[in-house]
């Protein structure tokens, strides 16, 4: 992976969580704090979303196969770094919600972490093979 690469997951990755950050800052009511079908759906399609847009930079990147996982790492650290402060200061960075919703904004994150690192664990596995 060359310099540029790194850089741009980091900077892809960065975008990602400031923009997933202010969406659940403002919409967050709506998906953590509601009917349970409807938490559970988003609960669903936000990993799924999340794995199709790294997906998608991994491609727009020309990135192989095999550097898939490393290169999603990279995509993940600033989010899971910026997790890190913001659940641990969730009163302050997301007011709209209740703090006892904090446990389902961080569900909801470890889900599409877990989701994406997992395809690309598997993809990479299978190209160095």
């Amino acid at each position: 992976m060359k310099v540029h690469d790194i850089a741009s997951l980091l900077f892809a990755g960065l975008a990602i969580w400031v923009i997933g950050t202010i969406y659940y800052g403002l919409r967050g009511p709506a998906v953590l704090e509601t009917t349970s079908l409807r938490y559970w759906a988003n609960f669903i399609l936000s990993p799924v979303l999340s794995a199709v847009i790294c997906i998608a930079i991994l491609r727009l990147l020309g990135l192989p196969s095999s550097a898939w996982a490393s290169a999603t790492l990279l995509l993940a650290l600033p989010g899971m770094f910026g997790e890190a402060v913001l659940l641990s200061n969730f009163s302050t960075f997301m007011p709209r919600l209740q703090i006892a919703s904090a446990g389902r904004y961080g569900a909801f994150l470890f889900a599409a972490y877990a989701l994406v690192l997992s395809i690309a664990e598997v993809v990479t596995l299978r190209a160095v093979r």
